[in-house]
């Protein structure tokens, strides 16, 4: 049997996808919802916990709970390690990039096969479409490659990282790992997601042809607009070649 907050839940749900409460709207704020459903705040927050898991309603810290526009679904291809050229092509999809100089620790060290506390530029990058953000990246590269502030300098590389590319020299080879898991708080907070609705996540390391890390990359994307295409290519044995 529906719990009260599952009841309110299905009504507001019902009001969203019927149009009666429109995308982009903001819904009553929560002291005034709860009073209309004789139940504590308490309790609505908890039906609307409900609805922004399902990626319907999203609160705005400061604003309140907005309906969520219906996001499309951006293309992430395996392999060239990028954003589908057209869709962050899109006018409608935004990315803003800032860059920084931190040192290397824990997850980066091992990652990026560096000492501790190696000086690295990060490149923070958020993809929003309007209002909502579409996806985060993390993007970390030793600073021996990246010279600080070159990047305020090249927007061809600044370009790359709004495409959430590779940023540093071509690499040889990129090992993507991908998992689907629950968002940390800063990443809940960024892409405005709850936290107990799954994200994508993709590790992306590129190494030289010495064999050198020369980028790592930290992407997460809610698990409900994003889209990976993976191709592998098979390679034509040598010797039949040669034959």
């Amino acid at each position: 049997m529906p719990t009260r907050h599952q009841d309110i839940a299905n009504d507001l749900r019902h009001q969203i996808v019927t149009g009666c409460i429109q995308p982009g709207e903001r819904l009553p704020s929560e002291a005034g919802l709860a009073d209309r459903y004789k139940v504590s705040t308490v309790t609505l927050r908890r039906a609307l916990a409900v609805l922004q898991s399902e990626g319907l309603v999203e609160k705005i810290p400061g604003k309140g709970n907005f309906v969520r526009r219906a996001l499309r679904k951006i293309v992430y291809v395996g392999g060239w390690g990028m954003l589908d050229p057209w869709t962050a092509a899109e006018a409608a999809l935004r990315v803003t990039v800032r860059s920084t100089t931190v040192q290397a620790d824990g997850q980066l060290t091992a990652l990026l096969k560096v000492p501790q506390g190696s000086p690295l530029t990060e490149f923070v990058c958020i993809s929003h479409e309007g209002e909502s953000p579409h996806g985060l990246a993390r993007i970390y590269i030793p600073s021996d490659l990246a010279p600080a502030g070159v990047f305020d300098d090249e927007p061809s590389r600044c370009e790359a990282a709004a495409r959430f590319a590779i940023v540093s020299v071509p690499p040889a080879a990129i090992r993507e790992t991908v998992c689907a898991r629950p968002p940390t708080s800063d990443e809940a907070a960024s892409l405005r997601t709850d936290s107990t609705a799954p994200v994508l996540t993709i590790t992306r390391v590129a190494t030289d042809a010495t064999g050198r890390v020369v980028e790592v990359a930290l992407l997460v994307f809610p698990g409900n607009c994003v889209k990976g295409v993976f191709t592998t290519h098979h390679m034509t044995d040598e010797r039949q070649t040669q034959a």
